[in-house]
């Protein structure tokens, strides 16, 4: 039997979204949410395969005839590639109303199993593949005096965990690169929101089993659970709309507070955990 289609509240009929890293997870739970609503969307990813799929996916959620769903193949990271194309919609579309960055990879491990092609492969798509698409839109939102950047840092953008050596400088640049913006485009009617989600049932995150650490397991255990891909995007998209600026789903918002206001008892508890974690796998504490 076919599962009915939920129709929502149309509050962003006639919107657009382009929502980089949207063929998959919470990209594309995401793009998902947004047309639900009414929006039209357009995502952004370099596997072709996954990307039609999502966009069929995504397509088969319009609340009307009259939404727009499009796709772009390419890689964030290369301005030279990625520019014309969105040069492109622009053309077709008009300026979007939103950029949503989700373009990220994570590969934990113990940092003696690192090499610096790892760290600069984590800098490279997590940073600069968000970093992009945003150096390309500026001057159209500027022009416009309106818009709205929504980037996706991580827990791990505020506090550092072990096995996460390479991922989490990268979401810390994230969170420094949308501080940054708030602050210096604020004069022009722009938008800017940064999403802290914790661990997420993902494609990502089942790639990190690979070669995560168990402690990490054992300690994002720990710390309030796994959400679904559909459950981070509707409290992200909730927050868009709100025009929030921190946006933090699940234990983040909690994990965030107690950081922020008790730093050294943020520690002292991270600690407690690591050498629980250790014990439990008998190794020396």
């Amino acid at each position: 039997m076919a599962k009915k289609k939920l129709i929502k509240k149309q509050p962003l009929k006639g919107k657009w979204a382009i929502i980089c890293g949207g063929s998959k997870g919470i990209g594309k739970a995401t793009a998902k949410e947004i047309v639900q609503l009414g929006g039209n969307v357009c995502i952004v990813a370099r596997n072709t395969v996954t990307l039609e799929e999502a966009t069929q996916e995504i397509n088969a959620l319009k609340a009307t005839e009259d939404q727009t769903v499009e796709k772009i193949s390419c890689d964030t990271t290369d301005i030279v590639k990625l520019e014309p194309l969105f040069t492109d919609f622009i053309s077709k579309h008009g300026v979007p109303d939103y950029l949503i960055n989700f373009v990220g990879i994570s590969y934990p491990d113990y940092i003696e199993n690192l090499t610096l092609v790892d760290f600069k492969k984590h800098m490279d798509i997590n940073y600069y593949g968000q970093l992009v698409p945003i150096l390309i839109l500026l001057p159209y939102f500027k022009e416009k005096k309106k818009g709205h950047i929504g980037n996706a840092s991580s827990i791990s953008g505020y506090s550092g965990q072990m096995g996460y050596a390479a991922y989490a400088p990268t979401k810390f640049a994230i969170a420094g690169l949308s501080e940054a913006l708030r602050h210096e485009i604020k004069p022009y009617n722009i938008n800017v929101s940064v999403l802290y989600p914790p661990d997420t049932q993902t494609p990502g995150l089942e790639e990190e089993a690979e070669t995560r650490p168990e402690e990490l397991n054992i300690i994002s255990e720990s710390w309030g659970g796994l959400l679904s891909a559909e459950e981070v995007a509707e409290k992200y998209v909730k927050g868009l709309l709100k025009e929030k600026f921190y946006i933090m789903p699940g234990s983040s918002k909690f994990l965030w507070r107690v950081m922020r206001f008790f730093p050294r008892l943020f520690q002292i508890i991270s600690d407690r955990d690591l050498r629980k974690a250790r014990k439990k796998l008998g190794k020396s504490i």
